[in-house]
């Protein structure tokens, strides 16, 4: 649909990606609000977990609230959302909901990578120098870190999107789930060599420049396992196991929806095509709260102790 608008003007985008299943929406609702109950209940327990237990009061788990908070965040901006449009028979978003979906889902995203590559760098410190771990890595500065990352990912995608939402646009069908920055600047009639170049400056501030301190972290880890005790291995795989699954999963996620939005995929399958472009938005908020429960042993020792206390306080009231 072409339109001699501007983004003041232009009201809506079509989503033009939403096939027509009939009475499948139905299944898909139930399979997408079931997945999103069980990563908002994940994440916030794991939240309410932290925040409540002292002794997990710690730099590293501080960065894990922060990246289940990320998670909870992202899964935001995605699925009320996308249940919504499941059920409707005209798939259009509203411009100023439209804006707001991106700013949420590429701040996200933005934030992911920032918190892997803050928590590599933990990792590195506890790992390669554990006597001066207490010193180099307070709750205090991991507090300004935690801060600092969402500041610096909120500030520098708030620029790309005031970049996008200042250009005149001919259209207003996007060929995707949900809204998509490049897909939006692909519609505008006006010049958007600025919007090209800060969109691929951007890349490089959210994935590339944060894989520099994992890659390091990693190396510097790696050669202490290689040099270190067997003791210290094992404490090293037991840490870095869950993040690097974590890292990998969201580096896959993210990059192929990254390639997806920049170039022509034509090989792909239309349908493998819209499954991955919700990768790293579903999958990534379901994992991480289940590979860190499960992997870390003070989380699953609490979490053990609570599930038993409660199973002990239910036999203590049907007794009485």
């Amino acid at each position: 649909m072409k339109l001699n608008s501007t983004s003041s003007t232009l009201s809506h985008f079509i989503l033009g990606a939403y096939l027509n299943v009939g009475k499948l929406r139905y299944f898909f609702f139930l399979m997408a609000a079931s997945l999103y109950v069980v990563i908002v209940v994940a994440n916030a327990s794991l939240i309410v977990v932290i925040s409540v237990n002292r002794s997990l009061h710690e730099p590293m788990y501080m960065f894990l609230c922060s990246l289940f908070v990320n998670e909870l965040y992202g899964s935001l901006g995605l699925f009320p959302f996308l249940l919504i449009q499941i059920l409707s028979d005209v798939h259009t978003v509203s411009a100023p909901l439209c804006f707001l979906q991106i700013f949420c889902v590429y701040t996200y995203g933005s934030v992911e990578f920032c918190n892997l590559a803050v928590m590599s760098y933990d990792r590195y410190v506890a790992i390669c120098y554990p006597l001066q771990y207490s010193t180099r890595m307070t709750l205090r500065s991991a507090a300004v870190i935690i801060v600092l990352t969402w500041l610096y990912c909120f500030v520098k995608f708030f620029i790309n999107l005031s970049l996008t939402i200042r250009l005149s646009f001919c259209g207003n069908i996007l060929n995707s789930l949900y809204c998509q920055n490049y897909g939006v600047v692909k519609l505008a009639c006006s010049d958007t060599q600025v919007n090209n170049f800060y969109g691929i400056f951007g890349i490089f501030l959210s994935v590339f420049a944060p894989l520099l301190p994992i890659i390091f972290s990693y190396m510097k880890i790696l050669r202490v396992c290689f040099v270190g005790s067997r003791q210290m291995r094992q404490k090293a795989v037991s840490t870095c196991s869950p993040h690097l699954v974590s890292l990998v999963n969201f580096s896959f996620g993210s990059c192929f929806e990254i390639l997806q939005s920049r170039f022509d995929l034509t090989g792909v399958p239309a349908e493998l095509k819209l499954i991955l472009s919700l990768y790293f938005l579903i999958i990534q908020p379901f994992l991480n709260p289940v590979m860190y429960g499960l992997q870390m042993s003070k989380i699953r020792k609490i979490y053990k102790h609570v599930l038993c206390f409660k199973i002990i306080d239910q036999r203590k009231n049907t007794a009485s």
